[in-house]
């Protein structure tokens, strides 16, 4: 029996969550988390999470795992996914996998590089350069050091940046280089991609429900409790929409209409960010949207099937 593996991925609040839950009743599957945002403990609400009534209904993994004081990398993320993916196939269970974050789906796609792990150190000598230098001078200085991001990383990618940077600096080895003896650990499955491909009106809509929810279900609280806990600036859950928004809230800088306002601009920037790397980076999925919701399912389940 060949193994099944179901990547389902879609813009932010395109309904992948839902769909996922019926996905896993009809295929006796089970969910496994592809969202950076969602991995966090402390970030229930403004990371929109599956509910407690909807983990209920089916098995999900990779979910609120780690605090939002750590770093976890795509790495971290696809070792934790593989031994979710094994253990789904040994008990003869369909792993799906689902969320936002196309560096995650891409490592299960492509695999992901073996670079060793950059010392705190190095990490902190390289932000502290980018600072100093702003991104203009900094990229140019890394592309002396490393001329082959040229043309392959963007002069304002702040992140792919200095994770180059200081890739070459420890290892003596261009990103580029690394990413050249990278393989799929998953070319034993048999992998069906599903991209929901939401009209724009559509998702606007979802995403100003969502927002209003998430102020319902007292995401500000959220923010006070996160902001409690003096997380280092450089990590990654500071990058979370919302934080800094309901921040401006509470220092008075602008009304909770306004916070919800920015909020929503953000995440429709993020949706339309997400489309953009589907476009390159997920040319052979599926692309899949139905007003009816059967429907949907429908179509999906022909092409698991």
């Amino acid at each position: 029996m060949s193994k099944k593996l179901l990547l389902l991925a879609g813009p932010t609040a395109s309904g992948k969550s839902n769909l996922a839950i019926k996905l896993a009743k009809k295929l006796n599957g089970e969910i496994i988390n592809a969202d950076s945002m969602q991995v966090f403990k402390e970030f229930k609400i403004l990371s929109s999470r599956p509910t407690s009534s909807q983990t209920r209904k089916v098995k999900h993994h990779l979910y609120g795992i780690i605090s939002v004081k750590e770093h976890f990398s795509a790495g971290d993320w696809i070792k934790q996914a593989k031994k979710k993916i094994d253990s789904c196939i040994k008990r003869k269970k369909i792993p799906i996998v689902v969320g936002g974050t196309g560096l995650y789906f891409n490592t299960i796609i492509k695999g992901i590089t073996k670079i060793p792990k950059i010392d705190y150190k190095t990490r902190n000598v390289v932000r502290n350069l980018y600072k100093k230098k702003g991104f203009k001078k900094f990229y140019n200085h890394l592309l002396k050091l490393d001329p082959k991001i040229k043309g392959r990383i963007h002069p304002t990618d702040t992140q792919r940046l200095q994770r180059a940077y200081e890739v070459k600096l420890k290892t003596n080895k261009s990103l580029f280089d690394w990413f050249k003896n990278t393989k799929s650990e998953f070319t034993d499955f048999e992998i069906s991609k599903i991209f929901i491909d939401i009209p724009r009106e559509v998702l606007l809509k979802k995403i100003s429900i969502r927002t209003d929810q998430m102020f319902k279900n007292r995401c500000v609280n959220e923010v006070k409790k996160f902001n409690n806990l003096k997380v280092n600036k450089s990590l990654s859950a500071n990058k979370l929409i919302g934080v800094q928004e309901i921040n401006d809230f509470l220092r008075n800088s602008t009304s909770i209409e306004q916070c919800k306002d920015l909020i929503n601009i953000k995440t429709r920037q993020y949706a339309k960010r997400q489309n953009t790397w589907a476009r390159g980076h997920m040319k052979n999925w599926n692309k899949l949207y139905s007003k009816n919701f059967s429907n949907l399912l429908k179509k999906s389940l022909k092409v698991v099937s």
